[in-house]
């Protein structure tokens, strides 16, 4: 079976051992299993810098499902959320509250540009019932990682609630959930922490959380209810899947060998910068200034007009690695992630394999 690099912001590239603990079937109801699901809600905790005020839930399904479940429970009738869209995934969470026909207010952002606080703040000023605020710290569509710390201390200032969807870079770029002092960060275990999709997770201040109970109109989206059963001895309210949970708990010991967050923060960014810096000698121009890049993911525009991705990317999965698509209408444009199990000699490889691509263009 070919083992691909996947340069892509998850599913990612995982180590071998990380796979090897799916190969186990494990039973929901065993005891063993229930304290393996504790494990995984504390560490969370401690990868987080969340205190004795915080709690973890896990939810099944994919990163956008648990983003969905914490819109469902976190919002009753009466509050209203502003939503920061800068991407495709803010849009997203734009759509889900309208769809769940929530009270929202979106702040559109050119796709390159960070969001301005002094706007922000006019818009609190116009609408004084505004409740919540969520957006995305790193926007994979293009790779803007938006000014988490920056946006915290204004929803604080304002007494907002704080949603953030930190899908791509939660234990890939240090987050004091505590210290910012956020209200519901959410993640997905194919992302940074470097497990297998299948389900994602929210780390919560309690006393927020007792709060929701009744808010959801989902029941298998019911953040709250998900919480309560799992509180009392690990066990999940619905079929939770078993090879992914035992595979994300190896890819939590494996991020503390590393040297935890800031240890893996340092490889990504090394990598990044290697990467931006040798594309650019290639003829590869990122998307967005390098002041609001993320060393998640890169957006590159195409090269010139006779530039084929299709082509491209295929030449490059016959050669392992596999390229992301680019998410912009406007531009054409294409993504490689720096994320997974993915070191400096991976890059120098690609680097090495796009150039020799480039000269068989006559580039």
């Amino acid at each position: 079976m070919t083992q691909y690099k996947l340069l892509t912001p998850g599913p990612l590239t995982t180590t071998a051992v990380v796979k090897a603990q799916m190969m186990e079937d494990r039973c929901t109801w065993d005891e063993e299993y229930k304290q393996l699901t504790q494990e995984i809600r504390q560490a969370l905790l401690e990868v987080g810098q969340a205190n004795q005020y915080y709690t973890t839930v896990l939810q099944q399904g994919s990163g956008s499902f648990v983003v969905e479940s914490v819109l469902q429970t976190s919002l009753a009738s009466n509050d209203h959320i502003l939503i920061i869209s800068n991407g495709a995934y803010g849009e997203r969470m734009v759509a889900m509250a309208e769809t769940l026909q929530q009270k929202v207010t979106a702040y559109r952002v050119p796709f390159n540009e960070q969001p301005d606080i002094t706007v922000l703040q006019q818009m609190i000023q116009a609408n004084q019932s505004i409740t919540h605020i969520a957006f995305v710290h790193c926007e994979t569509t293009t790779g803007m990682l938006n000014p988490l710390s920056l946006l915290c201390d204004f929803a604080q200032k304002n007494d907002l609630k704080v949603i953030v969807d930190a899908m791509s870079s939660f234990g890939g770029i240090p987050i004091d959930i505590a210290g910012l002092n956020i209200d519901y960060l959410i993640s997905s275990a194919n992302k940074c922490i470097q497990g297998v999709p299948g389900f994602g997770f929210v780390i919560a201040k309690k006393a927020v959380l007792e709060q929701c109970k009744g808010n959801a109109q989902s029941v298998v989206l019911d953040l709250y209810e998900q919480w309560k059963v799992m509180e009392q001895d690990g066990k999940w309210r619905f079929t939770s899947p078993t090879h992914v949970v035992a595979a994300f708990k190896q890819a939590l010991n494996e991020l503390t060998q590393e040297g935890g967050v800031e240890a893996r923060y340092q490889r990504y960014q090394q990598n990044n910068d290697y990467l931006i810096a040798q594309m650019k000698i290639l003829g590869f121009e990122p998307y967005i200034d390098s002041e609001l890049q993320s060393p998640i993911i890169t957006t590159f525009l195409y090269p010139d007009h006779q530039f084929n991705f299709n082509d491209f990317y295929q030449h490059m999965k016959t050669q392992g690695y596999v390229l992301y698509p680019g998410k912009l209408m406007e531009v054409p444009s294409f993504r490689i992630g720096n994320i997974g199990d993915l070191h400096r000699q991976d890059f120098e490889v690609l680097i090495h394999l796009i150039k020799d691509y480039q000269e068989k263009r006559g580039v």
